[in-house]
Protein backbone atom coordinates (compact mmCIF):
# COMPACT_ATOMS: atom_id res chain seq x y z
CA UNK A 1 0.00 0.00 0.00
CA UNK A 2 1.15 3.55 -0.77
CA UNK A 3 2.04 5.50 2.39
CA UNK A 4 -0.76 7.90 3.40
CA UNK A 5 0.05 11.64 3.21
CA UNK A 6 1.56 13.11 6.37
CA UNK A 7 -1.36 15.53 6.79
CA UNK A 8 -3.75 12.57 6.84
CA UNK A 9 -1.53 10.77 9.36
CA UNK A 10 -1.65 13.78 11.68
CA UNK A 11 -5.41 14.02 11.29
CA UNK A 12 -6.08 10.37 12.08
CA UNK A 13 -3.56 10.32 14.95
CA UNK A 14 -5.40 13.26 16.51
CA UNK A 15 -8.66 11.35 16.15
CA UNK A 16 -7.51 7.90 17.33
CA UNK A 17 -4.65 8.60 19.70
CA UNK A 18 -2.91 5.40 20.76
CA UNK A 19 -5.16 3.34 18.45
CA UNK A 20 -3.45 4.83 15.41
CA UNK A 21 -0.89 2.00 15.16
CA UNK A 22 -3.72 -0.58 15.04
CA UNK A 23 -5.47 1.48 12.38
CA UNK A 24 -2.32 1.66 10.27
CA UNK A 25 -1.78 -2.10 10.55
CA UNK A 26 -5.33 -2.69 9.35
CA UNK A 27 -4.61 -0.81 6.12
CA UNK A 28 -2.07 -3.51 5.24
CA UNK A 29 -4.48 -6.38 5.94
CA UNK A 30 -6.51 -8.10 3.25
CA UNK A 31 -9.76 -6.43 2.27
CA UNK A 32 -12.80 -8.39 3.55
CA UNK A 33 -15.10 -9.78 0.84
CA UNK A 34 -18.84 -9.73 1.51
CA UNK A 35 -21.95 -10.43 -0.52
CA UNK A 36 -25.60 -9.70 0.22
CA UNK A 37 -28.30 -12.08 -0.98
CA UNK A 38 -31.48 -11.01 -2.74
CA UNK A 39 -34.24 -11.79 -0.25
CA UNK A 40 -36.76 -12.45 -3.01
CA UNK A 41 -34.49 -14.79 -4.94
CA UNK A 42 -32.45 -16.67 -2.34
CA UNK A 43 -33.10 -18.68 0.82
CA UNK A 44 -30.87 -17.21 3.51
CA UNK A 45 -29.62 -19.36 6.38
CA UNK A 46 -27.76 -17.98 9.40
CA UNK A 47 -24.05 -18.66 9.35
CA UNK A 48 -20.93 -18.03 11.41
CA UNK A 49 -19.86 -15.82 8.51
CA UNK A 50 -22.99 -13.63 8.54
CA UNK A 51 -22.31 -9.89 8.52
CA UNK A 52 -23.40 -8.98 12.08
CA UNK A 53 -25.59 -6.01 11.17
CA UNK A 54 -27.13 -7.50 7.99
CA UNK A 55 -28.97 -10.81 8.21
CA UNK A 56 -28.86 -11.44 4.44
CA UNK A 57 -25.11 -10.94 3.99
CA UNK A 58 -22.07 -13.14 4.50
CA UNK A 59 -18.30 -12.81 4.39
CA UNK A 60 -16.40 -15.00 1.93
CA UNK A 61 -13.06 -16.60 2.80
CA UNK A 62 -11.66 -15.76 -0.63
CA UNK A 63 -12.70 -13.75 -3.65
CA UNK A 64 -14.20 -15.87 -6.44
CA UNK A 65 -14.42 -14.74 -10.06
CA UNK A 66 -17.87 -13.19 -9.76
CA UNK A 67 -18.00 -12.44 -13.48
CA UNK A 68 -18.05 -16.18 -14.20
CA UNK A 69 -20.86 -16.95 -11.76
CA UNK A 70 -24.30 -16.96 -13.47
CA UNK A 71 -26.01 -16.42 -10.09
CA UNK A 72 -24.28 -13.04 -9.85
CA UNK A 73 -25.71 -12.06 -13.25
CA UNK A 74 -29.13 -13.38 -12.24
CA UNK A 75 -29.32 -10.94 -9.32
CA UNK A 76 -29.24 -13.68 -6.69
CA UNK A 77 -26.66 -11.69 -4.72
CA UNK A 78 -24.80 -8.39 -4.79
CA UNK A 79 -21.13 -7.86 -3.97
CA UNK A 80 -21.08 -5.05 -1.41
CA UNK A 81 -18.80 -3.60 1.22
CA UNK A 82 -20.01 -4.73 4.65
CA UNK A 83 -20.12 -1.38 6.48
CA UNK A 84 -22.54 0.15 3.96
CA UNK A 85 -25.02 -2.64 4.77
CA UNK A 86 -25.59 -0.95 8.13
CA UNK A 87 -28.51 0.90 6.54
CA UNK A 88 -30.52 -2.25 7.31
CA UNK A 89 -30.25 -1.47 11.02
CA UNK A 90 -31.16 2.16 10.42
CA UNK A 91 -34.28 1.38 8.39
CA UNK A 92 -35.33 -1.25 10.92
CA UNK A 93 -35.02 1.16 13.84
CA UNK A 94 -36.99 3.92 12.11
CA UNK A 95 -40.03 1.64 12.37
CA UNK A 96 -41.68 2.94 9.23
CA UNK A 97 -45.26 1.70 9.48
CA UNK A 98 -46.44 2.38 5.92
CA UNK A 99 -45.03 2.46 2.39
CA UNK A 100 -42.78 5.44 1.70
CA UNK A 101 -41.28 7.34 -1.20
CA UNK A 102 -37.50 7.27 -0.94
CA UNK A 103 -34.64 8.86 -2.88
CA UNK A 104 -31.14 7.42 -3.16
CA UNK A 105 -29.47 10.51 -4.58
CA UNK A 106 -25.97 9.23 -5.43
CA UNK A 107 -26.88 5.65 -6.19
CA UNK A 108 -24.44 4.03 -8.64
CA UNK A 109 -23.46 1.28 -8.86
CA UNK A 110 -26.56 0.28 -6.88
CA UNK A 111 -25.55 -1.44 -3.65
CA UNK A 112 -27.53 0.77 -1.30
CA UNK A 113 -30.49 0.99 -3.70
CA UNK A 114 -30.84 -2.78 -3.97
CA UNK A 115 -30.55 -2.98 -0.19
CA UNK A 116 -33.20 -0.31 0.31
CA UNK A 117 -35.55 -2.26 -1.95
CA UNK A 118 -35.16 -5.21 0.41
CA UNK A 119 -35.49 -3.16 3.61
CA UNK A 120 -38.35 -0.75 2.88
CA UNK A 121 -41.94 -1.72 3.58
CA UNK A 122 -43.62 -3.60 0.73
CA UNK A 123 -45.27 -1.14 -1.64
CA UNK A 124 -42.71 1.64 -1.17
CA UNK A 125 -41.31 3.53 -4.17
CA UNK A 126 -37.60 4.16 -4.62
CA UNK A 127 -36.07 6.76 -6.91
CA UNK A 128 -32.50 5.69 -7.61
CA UNK A 129 -30.59 8.64 -9.04
CA UNK A 130 -27.11 8.98 -10.44
CA UNK A 131 -25.50 12.27 -11.40
CA UNK A 132 -22.62 10.92 -13.51
CA UNK A 133 -23.75 9.81 -16.96
CA UNK A 134 -21.28 6.97 -17.45
CA UNK A 135 -22.39 5.38 -14.17
CA UNK A 136 -26.12 5.34 -14.99
CA UNK A 137 -25.95 2.24 -17.18
CA UNK A 138 -24.43 0.00 -14.51
CA UNK A 139 -26.98 1.30 -11.99
CA UNK A 140 -29.83 0.46 -14.37
CA UNK A 141 -28.39 -2.98 -15.09
CA UNK A 142 -27.96 -3.85 -11.41
CA UNK A 143 -31.49 -2.76 -10.54
CA UNK A 144 -32.92 -4.75 -13.46
CA UNK A 145 -31.08 -7.82 -12.21
CA UNK A 146 -32.34 -7.29 -8.65
CA UNK A 147 -35.79 -7.72 -10.15
CA UNK A 148 -38.10 -5.44 -8.20
CA UNK A 149 -40.65 -3.22 -9.93
CA UNK A 150 -41.04 -0.40 -7.39
CA UNK A 151 -38.04 1.62 -8.56
CA UNK A 152 -37.42 4.54 -10.90
CA UNK A 153 -33.91 5.20 -12.22
CA UNK A 154 -33.08 8.84 -12.96
CA UNK A 155 -30.07 10.81 -14.17
CA UNK A 156 -30.22 14.26 -12.57
CA UNK A 157 -28.25 16.88 -10.69
CA UNK A 158 -29.36 17.47 -7.09
CA UNK A 159 -30.74 20.90 -8.04
CA UNK A 160 -33.15 19.24 -10.51
CA UNK A 161 -35.20 17.88 -7.60
CA UNK A 162 -36.24 21.37 -6.49
CA UNK A 163 -39.47 20.92 -8.47
CA UNK A 164 -40.53 18.11 -6.09
CA UNK A 165 -41.08 19.83 -2.73
CA UNK A 166 -42.09 17.53 0.16
CA UNK A 167 -42.18 14.56 -2.22
CA UNK A 168 -39.99 12.11 -0.30
CA UNK A 169 -40.33 10.50 3.12
CA UNK A 170 -36.71 9.32 3.14
CA UNK A 171 -33.48 10.61 1.62
CA UNK A 172 -30.28 8.58 1.42
CA UNK A 173 -27.31 10.73 0.52
CA UNK A 174 -24.12 8.71 0.26
CA UNK A 175 -22.17 11.84 -0.48
CA UNK A 176 -19.19 12.10 -2.82
CA UNK A 177 -16.25 12.39 -0.44
CA UNK A 178 -12.47 12.35 -0.06
CA UNK A 179 -12.49 8.54 0.16
CA UNK A 180 -10.24 8.04 3.20
CA UNK A 181 -12.14 4.89 4.08
CA UNK A 182 -11.13 3.35 0.74
CA UNK A 183 -7.37 3.70 1.21
CA UNK A 184 -6.88 -0.04 1.72
CA UNK A 185 -8.64 -1.11 -1.47
CA UNK A 186 -8.08 1.89 -3.74
CA UNK A 187 -4.53 3.34 -4.06
CA UNK A 188 -5.95 6.12 -6.24
CA UNK A 189 -7.82 7.47 -3.20
CA UNK A 190 -4.48 7.92 -1.43
CA UNK A 191 -2.89 9.67 -4.40
CA UNK A 192 -5.81 12.09 -4.74
CA UNK A 193 -6.12 12.96 -1.05
CA UNK A 194 -5.27 16.46 0.19
CA UNK A 195 -6.53 18.90 2.79
CA UNK A 196 -7.77 21.13 -0.01
CA UNK A 197 -9.76 18.23 -1.48
CA UNK A 198 -11.32 17.56 1.93
CA UNK A 199 -12.41 21.19 2.04
CA UNK A 200 -13.76 20.99 -1.50
CA UNK A 201 -15.73 17.84 -0.66
CA UNK A 202 -17.15 19.41 2.49
CA UNK A 203 -18.44 22.40 0.55
CA UNK A 204 -19.85 20.23 -2.23
CA UNK A 205 -21.66 18.01 0.30
CA UNK A 206 -23.33 21.06 1.86
CA UNK A 207 -24.41 22.31 -1.54
CA UNK A 208 -25.93 18.92 -2.39
CA UNK A 209 -27.75 18.76 0.95
CA UNK A 210 -29.14 22.28 0.59
CA UNK A 211 -30.36 21.64 -2.97
CA UNK A 212 -32.41 18.53 -2.12
CA UNK A 213 -33.50 19.39 1.42
CA UNK A 214 -36.89 20.82 0.39
CA UNK A 215 -37.78 17.54 -1.34
CA UNK A 216 -37.96 15.90 2.11
CA UNK A 217 -41.26 16.06 3.98
CA UNK A 218 -41.40 17.55 7.44
CA UNK A 219 -40.61 14.73 9.90
CA UNK A 220 -39.03 12.81 7.02
CA UNK A 221 -35.69 11.08 7.48
CA UNK A 222 -32.22 11.76 6.09
CA UNK A 223 -29.52 9.10 6.06
CA UNK A 224 -26.24 10.92 5.45
CA UNK A 225 -23.16 8.79 4.83
CA UNK A 226 -19.59 8.99 3.57
CA UNK A 227 -16.68 6.59 3.16
CA UNK A 228 -14.26 8.93 4.89
CA UNK A 229 -13.01 9.60 8.44
CA UNK A 230 -12.42 13.33 8.87
CA UNK A 231 -14.70 15.43 11.04
CA UNK A 232 -15.19 18.15 8.41
CA UNK A 233 -17.11 15.89 6.04
CA UNK A 234 -18.83 14.00 8.84
CA UNK A 235 -19.57 15.53 12.25
CA UNK A 236 -19.18 19.14 11.15
CA UNK A 237 -21.49 18.64 8.18
CA UNK A 238 -24.07 16.89 10.36
CA UNK A 239 -23.97 19.80 12.77
CA UNK A 240 -24.41 22.14 9.80
CA UNK A 241 -27.52 20.18 8.73
CA UNK A 242 -28.95 20.54 12.24
CA UNK A 243 -28.20 24.25 12.55
CA UNK A 244 -28.78 25.50 9.01
CA UNK A 245 -31.38 23.19 7.52
CA UNK A 246 -33.42 22.31 10.58
CA UNK A 247 -33.05 18.71 11.71
CA UNK A 248 -32.62 16.66 14.83
CA UNK A 249 -30.17 13.85 15.35
CA UNK A 250 -31.54 10.36 15.93
CA UNK A 251 -29.81 7.50 17.75
CA UNK A 252 -30.19 3.79 17.25
CA UNK A 253 -29.03 0.98 19.55
CA UNK A 254 -25.80 -0.86 18.79
CA UNK A 255 -24.63 -4.30 19.82
CA UNK A 256 -21.25 -4.13 21.65
CA UNK A 257 -19.83 -7.04 19.64
CA UNK A 258 -20.26 -5.06 16.41
CA UNK A 259 -17.39 -2.76 17.49
CA UNK A 260 -18.97 0.21 15.73
CA UNK A 261 -17.74 3.54 17.12
CA UNK A 262 -20.43 6.01 18.13
CA UNK A 263 -19.48 9.67 17.74
CA UNK A 264 -21.39 12.75 18.84
CA UNK A 265 -23.10 12.93 15.43
CA UNK A 266 -23.21 9.43 14.01
CA UNK A 267 -21.57 6.04 13.67
CA UNK A 268 -18.08 5.20 12.44
CA UNK A 269 -16.60 2.01 11.04
CA UNK A 270 -12.83 1.67 11.45
CA UNK A 271 -11.15 -1.30 9.68
CA UNK A 272 -9.12 -2.23 12.77
CA UNK A 273 -12.33 -2.63 14.79
CA UNK A 274 -14.93 -3.85 12.26
CA UNK A 275 -14.56 -6.32 9.42
CA UNK A 276 -15.14 -3.65 6.82
CA UNK A 277 -13.71 -0.58 5.14
CA UNK A 278 -14.08 2.92 6.60
CA UNK A 279 -17.60 4.35 6.75
CA UNK A 280 -19.64 7.02 8.53
CA UNK A 281 -23.42 7.36 8.77
CA UNK A 282 -25.75 9.72 10.58
CA UNK A 283 -29.54 9.58 10.93
CA UNK A 284 -31.50 12.83 11.04
CA UNK A 285 -35.16 13.83 11.07
CA UNK A 286 -36.40 17.00 9.45
CA UNK A 287 -38.09 19.32 11.93
CA UNK A 288 -38.23 22.50 9.85
CA UNK A 289 -41.34 23.57 8.00
CA UNK A 290 -41.40 22.05 4.54
CA UNK A 291 -42.68 23.86 1.43
CA UNK A 292 -46.17 22.80 0.46
CA UNK A 293 -46.13 20.72 -2.68
CA UNK A 294 -48.43 22.11 -5.34
CA UNK A 295 -50.75 19.60 -6.95
CA UNK A 296 -49.12 18.94 -10.28
CA UNK A 297 -51.07 18.39 -13.44
CA UNK A 298 -50.30 14.93 -14.70
CA UNK A 299 -49.79 14.48 -18.41
CA UNK A 300 -51.80 11.69 -19.95
CA UNK A 301 -49.90 8.44 -20.29
CA UNK A 302 -50.26 6.03 -23.17
CA UNK A 303 -51.74 3.21 -21.14
CA UNK A 304 -52.02 0.01 -23.14
CA UNK A 305 -53.91 -2.04 -20.55
CA UNK A 306 -54.05 -3.03 -16.93
CA UNK A 307 -51.89 -5.96 -15.85
CA UNK A 308 -49.86 -8.33 -17.95
CA UNK A 309 -49.99 -12.00 -18.82
CA UNK A 310 -46.25 -12.13 -18.11
CA UNK A 311 -46.21 -10.58 -14.62
CA UNK A 312 -47.97 -11.32 -11.36
CA UNK A 313 -49.34 -8.32 -9.49
CA UNK A 314 -51.13 -5.04 -10.10
CA UNK A 315 -49.36 -3.32 -13.00
CA UNK A 316 -50.33 -0.70 -15.55
CA UNK A 317 -48.81 -1.38 -18.95
CA UNK A 318 -47.54 1.83 -20.54
CA UNK A 319 -46.29 2.38 -24.09
CA UNK A 320 -43.68 4.96 -25.07
CA UNK A 321 -42.84 4.90 -28.78
CA UNK A 322 -42.19 1.20 -29.50
CA UNK A 323 -41.28 0.29 -25.93
CA UNK A 324 -43.62 -1.13 -23.31
CA UNK A 325 -43.17 -0.82 -19.54
CA UNK A 326 -45.02 -2.20 -16.53
CA UNK A 327 -45.55 0.35 -13.75
CA UNK A 328 -46.89 -0.57 -10.31
CA UNK A 329 -50.46 0.74 -10.52
CA UNK A 330 -50.24 2.30 -7.05
CA UNK A 331 -47.53 4.63 -8.29
CA UNK A 332 -48.69 5.49 -11.81
CA UNK A 333 -49.40 9.12 -10.86
CA UNK A 334 -46.09 9.47 -9.00
CA UNK A 335 -44.07 7.99 -11.85
CA UNK A 336 -45.87 10.28 -14.30
CA UNK A 337 -44.88 13.30 -12.18
CA UNK A 338 -41.29 12.08 -11.96
CA UNK A 339 -41.11 11.65 -15.74
CA UNK A 340 -42.33 15.23 -16.19
CA UNK A 341 -39.82 16.73 -13.75
CA UNK A 342 -36.73 14.51 -14.11
CA UNK A 343 -34.66 12.67 -16.69
CA UNK A 344 -36.11 9.24 -16.02
CA UNK A 345 -33.98 6.46 -17.49
CA UNK A 346 -36.22 3.57 -16.47
CA UNK A 347 -39.41 3.08 -14.50
CA UNK A 348 -40.95 -0.12 -13.21
CA UNK A 349 -40.18 -3.16 -15.34
CA UNK A 350 -39.13 -2.67 -18.97
CA UNK A 351 -41.46 -5.17 -20.61
CA UNK A 352 -40.53 -5.33 -24.26
CA UNK A 353 -40.14 -3.77 -27.67
CA UNK A 354 -42.95 -3.79 -30.22
CA UNK A 355 -41.84 -5.18 -33.57
CA UNK A 356 -44.72 -5.50 -36.00
CA UNK A 357 -47.36 -7.66 -34.32
CA UNK A 358 -44.83 -9.11 -31.90
CA UNK A 359 -43.53 -7.87 -28.54
CA UNK A 360 -39.92 -8.92 -27.95
CA UNK A 361 -39.66 -9.40 -24.17
CA UNK A 362 -37.04 -7.42 -22.29
CA UNK A 363 -34.49 -9.30 -20.18
CA UNK A 364 -35.84 -7.43 -17.13
CA UNK A 365 -39.05 -9.49 -17.38
CA UNK A 366 -37.13 -12.75 -17.01
CA UNK A 367 -35.14 -11.34 -14.08
CA UNK A 368 -38.18 -9.83 -12.36
CA UNK A 369 -39.40 -11.29 -9.08
CA UNK A 370 -42.91 -10.71 -10.52
CA UNK A 371 -42.40 -13.07 -13.47
CA UNK A 372 -45.38 -15.39 -13.84
CA UNK A 373 -44.07 -18.95 -13.66
CA UNK A 374 -46.22 -20.05 -16.61
CA UNK A 375 -45.58 -17.03 -18.84
CA UNK A 376 -42.84 -18.68 -20.91
CA UNK A 377 -41.38 -22.14 -21.36
CA UNK A 378 -38.25 -22.44 -19.22
CA UNK A 379 -35.09 -24.38 -19.86
CA UNK A 380 -32.36 -25.06 -17.32
CA UNK A 381 -28.76 -24.59 -18.45
CA UNK A 382 -25.60 -26.13 -17.03
CA UNK A 383 -22.72 -23.87 -16.06
CA UNK A 384 -20.97 -24.00 -19.43
CA UNK A 385 -24.13 -23.22 -21.40
CA UNK A 386 -25.15 -20.50 -18.94
CA UNK A 387 -21.81 -18.75 -19.44
CA UNK A 388 -22.14 -19.08 -23.21
CA UNK A 389 -25.59 -17.49 -22.96
CA UNK A 390 -24.24 -14.64 -20.81
CA UNK A 391 -21.50 -14.06 -23.38
CA UNK A 392 -24.26 -13.79 -25.97
CA UNK A 393 -23.00 -16.84 -27.81
CA UNK A 394 -25.33 -19.14 -29.69
CA UNK A 395 -26.75 -21.93 -27.54
CA UNK A 396 -28.99 -24.86 -28.38
CA UNK A 397 -32.10 -25.75 -26.39
CA UNK A 398 -33.43 -29.23 -25.72
CA UNK A 399 -36.97 -27.94 -26.23
CA UNK A 400 -38.54 -28.32 -29.67
CA UNK A 401 -41.10 -25.59 -28.93
CA UNK A 402 -40.66 -22.46 -31.01
CA UNK A 403 -40.94 -18.96 -29.55
CA UNK A 404 -39.52 -17.17 -26.53
CA UNK A 405 -38.00 -19.23 -23.71
CA UNK A 406 -36.60 -18.21 -20.33
CA UNK A 407 -33.23 -19.82 -19.70
CA UNK A 408 -32.14 -20.37 -16.10
CA UNK A 409 -29.26 -21.61 -13.99
CA UNK A 410 -29.88 -23.49 -10.74
CA UNK A 411 -33.50 -22.39 -10.85
CA UNK A 412 -32.77 -18.68 -11.36
CA UNK A 413 -33.75 -17.00 -14.66
CA UNK A 414 -30.99 -15.31 -16.66
CA UNK A 415 -32.84 -13.99 -19.71
CA UNK A 416 -34.55 -14.89 -22.99
CA UNK A 417 -33.81 -16.78 -26.16
CA UNK A 418 -36.07 -17.15 -29.19
CA UNK A 419 -36.16 -20.73 -30.32
CA UNK A 420 -36.56 -21.15 -34.08
CA UNK A 421 -36.72 -24.26 -36.16
CA UNK A 422 -33.06 -24.36 -37.07
CA UNK A 423 -31.43 -21.94 -34.65
CA UNK A 424 -31.78 -20.11 -31.34
CA UNK A 425 -31.51 -16.30 -31.08
CA UNK A 426 -29.81 -15.07 -27.92
CA UNK A 427 -31.65 -11.98 -26.60
CA UNK A 428 -29.26 -11.11 -23.77
CA UNK A 429 -28.42 -7.37 -23.90
CA UNK A 430 -25.17 -6.76 -25.74
CA UNK A 431 -23.96 -4.18 -23.23
CA UNK A 432 -24.45 -6.67 -20.36
CA UNK A 433 -22.60 -9.57 -21.93
CA UNK A 434 -19.57 -11.21 -20.32
CA UNK A 435 -16.35 -10.29 -22.11
CA UNK A 436 -14.03 -12.26 -19.82
CA UNK A 437 -12.70 -15.56 -21.18
CA UNK A 438 -14.08 -18.71 -19.61
CA UNK A 439 -11.83 -20.84 -17.41
CA UNK A 440 -11.12 -23.40 -20.11
CA UNK A 441 -10.10 -20.88 -22.76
Amino acid sequence: MIAPPSAFVQQIQSMLGSDYACFLDSLHAETPISIRYNRKKATIASSDNTVPWCRSAVYLSQRPVFTLDPLFHGGVYYVQEAASMFIEQVIGQLQLNKPVRALDLCAAPGGKSTHLLDCLIEGSLLVSNEVIRNRVNILTENLCKWGQANVVVSHNEPKDFVSLPSFFDLLLIDAPCSGEGMFRKDPTAIKEWSKSNVKLCTERQRRILAEVWDTLKEEGYLLYSTCTYNREENEENVQWIINQLGAKLLRIPLQPEWNITESNCGYRFFPYKTKSEGFFISILQKNSAAPQAKRQKISAINMVKKNSKWLEGDFTIVRQDDFVQAWPTTYVDDISILKQQLRVVQAGIPTGEIKGKDIVPHTAVALSTALHSDAFPQEALNLEDALHFLRRDTIKLQSQLSGYHVVSYEGHPLGFVKNLRNRCNNLYPNNWRIRMAMNNE
